[in-house]
């Protein structure tokens, strides 16, 4: 088989990651969000006031994202900044009543699609998918590790 043939692991993995990135984009545009942005609703529920810095490295983003992700945010009315008071040159987000609301939305839907990706699943299923998902995240950094390695 080859790998890209409609019926190839690789086509339908592909096809599934497309499919739930779509299911999951219009569910965010119900509630005024574009992806990205719930990790970072949800970065701040666990911890209210992280600098930009610290939002950028637990996010995995460059910090010019998460800039743009942050205004775009607060024009929205779902966040804010504030001075740190002992330093001045550090800015600390901050979730408004809005962007706590929104976030337990964004909670349900996520639930929501995902009862509807493991509907038909049972629960060893779930737990066999998910050792094997983490198997090919790894071998995926393993590989991304080889590249970064073989170019030094």
């Amino acid at each position: 088989m080859e790998f890209y043939n409609s019926d190839s692991l690789y086509y339908i993995f592909g096809e599934v990651i497309k499919l739930h990135y779509y299911r999951a984009h219009k569910s965010l545009e119900k509630v005024g969000l574009y992806p990205g942005q719930p990790q970072l609703l949800f970065s701040l529920l666990k911890k209210d006031g992280q600098s930009q810095k610290e939002l950028s490295g637990k996010l995995k983003v460059k910090p010019a994202t998460i800039t743009v992700m942050i205004k775009r945010m607060e024009k929205a009315g779902l966040i804010y900044r504030k001075s740190d008071e002992e330093d001045q040159r550090i800015s600390r987000v901050y979730l408004t009543d809005k962007g706590k609301e929104v976030s337990g939305e964004v909670k349900e839907l996520f639930k929501t699609i995902n009862k509807e990706c493991f509907s038909n699943f049972t629960d060893e299923e779930q737990v066999i998918l998910r050792r094997l998902l983490l198997q090919i995240k790894e071998n995926l950094k393993i590989g991304l590790e080889d590249e970064k390695s073989n170019k030094l």
